[in-house]
């Protein structure tokens, strides 16, 4: 019986938390909540993979328990012929067990069972957690954590350049805190009327507009930010961490851009909190 529950323990470490993983991933794609935890380009790859784990964890029940821990190394002919070997030697090595001695297994067995125990504690809350808690986005508190105060990372050349043109009609905040870090010609920006959405967070008069801006998942969520100043006193009572969409034009104060708000409306969470 020992023997029978260790070989189904190490199955389903292996085979039935893969499988955990990969339904939670096909669940969360159908109610479109996958975004939550990766970029949206990578959802076809996500689920494709997680299908294929569904379908070797099926097949897997066809092994009987206990092949996981066979190599296919058959150890027969080595053993006889060590026999051989060693028989007119036999009294040279009575007290000698040798490196396959019991009683030197039974602490590596041990220490064995005990980082299988181990991960498998491990692997379980994980995916208990995964499956148990709610999927939430990342806190406006996690953002500021984040934020170093230098340019952005996730945008080159290509989005200042583009913003020159005009072309800038799908800009989120990603694209404009990338266009005010780096922008050698604030001044070309001077008057461009935007409407962006987005979190608030502290700056000095007036506040953030902030977005969490994702590469390829929620581990490498960088935040984005542009100024906000408040000529009105449509922005007043606004909360770190209230969503808001501002209406507003880009100015160049003293070479430095800002949005200078006409309207900022509080708005709940929306279903895509995040940039990519």
């Amino acid at each position: 019986m020992r023997e029978f529950l260790g070989r189904f323990g190490t199955r389903l470490l292996g085979v039935g938390l893969a499988s955990g993983l990969a339904a939670v991933t096909i669940a969360l794609a159908l109610t479109d909540q996958l975004a939550l935890y990766i970029n949206p380009s990578s959802n076809v790859f996500a689920v494709s993979m997680s299908v294929l784990v569904l379908i070797g964890a099926a097949a897997s029940f066809a092994l009987p328990l206990g092949a996981e821990a066979d190599h296919g190394h058959d150890h027969g002919d080595a053993n006889e012929h060590a026999g051989s070997h060693d028989h007119g030697h036999a009294h040279d090595h009575d007290h000698d067990h040798g490196p396959e001695s019991p009683a030197r297994a039974r602490p590596a067995a041990a220490i064995g069972r005990t980082a299988i125990a181990a991960g498998g504690v491990l692997a379980t809350g994980i995916v208990a957690a995964i499956v148990l808690v709610p999927p939430a986005t990342l806190s406006a508190e996690l953002a500021m954590s984040r934020d170093t105060g230098a340019p952005p990372l996730f945008q080159g050349a290509d989005t200042v350049a583009l913003a020159a043109t005009g072309d800038t009609a799908s800009f989120g905040v990603g694209e404009w805190a990338s266009v005010f870090a780096t922008a050698t010609n604030p001044e070309a920006f001077d008057g461009d009327e935007v409407t962006l959405t987005g979190f608030v967070t502290p700056e000095d008069g007036g506040f953030g507009l902030t977005r969490l801006v994702i590469t390829h998942c929620v581990i490498d969520a960088q935040p984005a930010s542009v100024p906000v100043s408040l000529e009105t006193r449509s922005g007043d009572g606004v909360e770190t961490g209230q969503w808001v969409t501002v209406t507003g034009t880009i100015r160049d104060v003293d070479g430095r851009l800002q949005i200078e708000a006409s309207s900022v409306a509080a708005i709940d969470e929306p279903r895509d909190p995040y940039e990519y």
